[in-house]
């Protein structure tokens, strides 16, 4: 099947369209993908909870990881249509002068904040399939005043850039719900720089939870039952040539399923 005709990614499309222009329509009102399914499958993860423990309370799974300064200083529509599982930007330890390519970058909350850390010697890039969102985008970095950025459409299995054309990769839940995912992770090998390296947050599944557990767990489009396990993740990198894989568990999402820090480094 091809990607343009599956279901489950097109399904992923239209909810986070729907985000986009409920972030559009009513500024107050938050947008909706993993959080609300946090909720559904009755996990969630609080400021004050311990790493990789449950929460009830049904908060979003990653805004609060970021620094109250730093999304102080972004527009509130920007941090309303954050819908990840963590904050990339931090795990990733982004230096000055460095490219930044961001797969699925929403409302561009981490489009904004990499390129504020790479200054203006480095540049960032926003890549995501959905219409609304990249409007959403653009504008919360006009709004912004950051111009060391660039939003393009398209896939994260057939990214828009050149081989060796960036220095940090980085994602925020969103590879989970990507169908195809040995094309994502060889096209992220493909598209660093020899030397170069991802950081990103995702959810991750134990290893003896099947793929019918996970969808016991959760949808796709909530970002639970695509995820792979910490086992299939690491033979995923290594496959397409990445090393020094790391996997640190952050939080749990639900029961057999967290958030997750992956990194990993393109050979030099």
């Amino acid at each position: 099947m091809s990607l343009d005709r599956d279901p489950v990614r097109e399904a992923v499309r239209t909810r986070y369209a729907e985000a986009a222009v409920a972030v559009n329509r009513a500024p107050g009102q938050e947008g909706a993908c993993c959080g609300p399914d946090v909720a559904e499958v009755g996990a969630g993860f609080g400021a004050d909870v311990a790493p990789d423990a449950p929460s009830g309370d049904g908060e979003r799974f990653g805004l609060h990881l970021y620094d109250a300064d730093e999304v102080a200083s972004l527009p509130p529509s920007a941090t309303l249509a954050s819908l990840g599982c963590g904050n990339p930007t931090a795990v990733a330890e982004l230096r000055e002068g460095e490219v930044v390519l961001d797969l699925g970058s929403g409302g561009g909350i981490d489009v904004l904040l990499s390129a504020r850390r790479v200054g203006p010697t480095g540049f960032a890039y926003g890549l995501d399939m959905t219409d609304e969102m990249l409007e959403l985008a653009e504008r919360n970095a006009a709004e912004a005043g950051v111009d060391n950025v660039a939003f393009l459409a398209g896939e994260m299995e057939d990214v828009p850039l050149g081989d060796a054309s960036v220095d940090v990769i980085i994602s925020n839940c969103v590879i989970n719900l990507s169908t195809d995912k040995p094309a994502v992770l060889a096209e992220m090998h493909r598209v660093l720089v020899p030397g170069g390296r991802i950081g990103v947050s995702d959810v991750i599944a134990d290893d003896h939870l099947t793929p019918a557990d996970r969808a016991e767990r959760g949808p796709h489009v909530g970002c639970i039952a695509g995820a792979l396990s910490e086992s299939e993740y690491r033979r995923g990198l290594a496959a397409v040539g990445m090393t020094d894989v790391e996997v640190v568990r952050t939080h749990q999402v639900a029961d057999g399923m967290h958030g997750a820090i992956i990194r990993a480094r393109k050979p030099a």
